[in-house]
């Protein structure tokens, strides 16, 4: 796996989420603390999360940093 995929599968994961908690990209950025273009970014695979982040958005979505972590896992499969 690459970092390219780990980061696409983990964006997917972030955005599924975000929709099924019926957040728009705005309310997640600023529930997590992070400006709407950098959730984007992050949704899209075009950035990873710090440690850091991956905490503040696993909160905002209501979910342990390591599940959202296990479901990108998944995805790759």
């Amino acid at each position: 796996m690459d970092s390219a995929q780990l980061q696409e599968a983990f964006g997917e994961v972030v955005r599924q989420r975000r929709l099924r908690l019926g957040l728009s990209q705005e309310e997640l950025s600023f529930a997590c603390g992070r400006h709407r273009t950098y959730v984007s970014l992050i949704e899209r695979g075009r950035n990873a999360p710090s440690i850091t982040t991956l905490w503040m958005l696993a909160e905002a979505l209501e979910i342990k940093p390591s599940e959202l972590i296990r479901r990108a896992e998944k995805g790759l499969g």
